[in-house]
């Protein structure tokens, strides 16, 4: 299959070429929702084979899940993250040739798009890390049951006195999750741990608490036991190094070599995600334009808020997709 998920592999050069310079990004867990793809594989063959190829990796029809849920199912970390890879990169795939990324980022695990779409990786192999990650980080939630919480209007470096405090009282396990944008970001660790350390962080000025909907503590310590099961995939994967820049999401900075690569991908298991700092990385590289490809806008109204982006759009569907090519053609031409 990989080469119709790999359409953005066969790119056109010549003069003109290249005028808009696009950075591509791709959200991770949370973004799903049922429905997600199911347009985008009648109406593109591209996309279709996405899903197609999924079954025969993972052994079970993603596409039906996409398509029909039940929400209960797609929410689940095990079904979660291989369905939003593959409508990530299903969108992708039918936007075709016209597309000509000169850099990507994905948050979290969106980041094995950003490898794949970049010929890092065939779509298989991707998709197999992408599953075993999914299923080592399940059987650590049922385990070790977690919490995840945003905090919204505090400094990191305050916040991290604050966690920091707040583990130190024995509460339980806590540390800082995912530097999403100024003024988000998400702490993740033992239940108790978490809520004592939102009423901490409330005490010392943050303006709110979000309790997020999630069924482990991602990012954090309790994801150690997954990230020991997961890395023996990663080390025994096919990967190459990209033919654009990706900049990894655990510390904000574009792969060098492969064996950055394998690091960094064992890491993202339990470590910060600098999403903030990769966002910044990416636009160093001179954008024109960002596009957030994924089942529901979560990554470019973050985008939004952050000084110095240039024009941040998503593209979720197939009216998406077609929005995109009409603006990317004129400048192909």
């Amino acid at each position: 299959m990989g080469r119709d998920c790999l359409a953005l592999e066969r790119r056109r050069r010549g003069p003109g070429f290249g005028v808009v310079r696009i950075g591509v990004i791709f959200p991770g867990q949370g973004s799903q929702v049922v429905g997600m793809g199911a347009g985008l594989a009648h109406d593109y063959p591209a996309a279709a084979e996405c899903f197609r190829a999924a079954k025969h990796v993972v052994g079970y029809d993603l596409g039906a899940i996409c398509a029909h849920g039940p929400e209960s199912t797609l929410r689940e970390t095990r079904y979660a993250q291989p369905a939003i890879f593959v409508t990530n990169v299903a969108i992708c795939a039918a936007v075709g040739d016209v597309l000509d990324p000169v850099g990507s980022a994905g948050h979290s695990f969106g980041e094995y798009c950003s490898l794949h779409i970049a010929g890092a990786m065939s779509f298989e192999s991707a998709l197999a890390l992408v599953n075993e990650r999914a299923l080592a980080m399940h059987r650590a939630a049922e385990d070790a049951p977690g919490a995840m919480a945003a905090v919204l209007g505090l400094e990191a470096d305050l916040l991290r006195e604050v966690v920091a405090a707040t583990a130190a009282a024995s509460v339980g396990r806590v540390q800082l999750a995912n530097f999403n944008a100024p003024g988000q970001i998400v702490i993740s660790g033992d239940p108790a741990a978490v809520r004592a350390a939102g009423e901490a962080a409330l005490a010392a000025g943050a303006k709110r608490i979000v309790p997020l909907n999630v069924a482990g503590a991602w990012h954090s310590a309790l994801m150690e036991p997954a990230r020991t099961a997961f890395a023996r995939y990663v080390r025994g994967a096919a990967i190459v190094m990209p033919r654009f820049t990706v900049i990894s999401n655990v510390d904000a900075r574009p792969y060098t070599d492969v064996t950055m690569i394998r690091d960094r991908l064992e890491r993202s298991v339990t470590d910060e995600v600098r999403w903030h700092e990769t966002v910044l990385a990416l636009i160093a590289l001179g954008l024109d334009l960002v596009v957030e490809f994924g089942a529901s806008p979560v990554l470019a109204p973050m985008l939004r808020r952050i000084s110095g982006v240039p024009q941040a759009i998503s593209v979720k569907d197939s009216a998406g997709v077609e929005k995109l090519r009409s603006l990317l053609v004129p400048a192909r031409a």
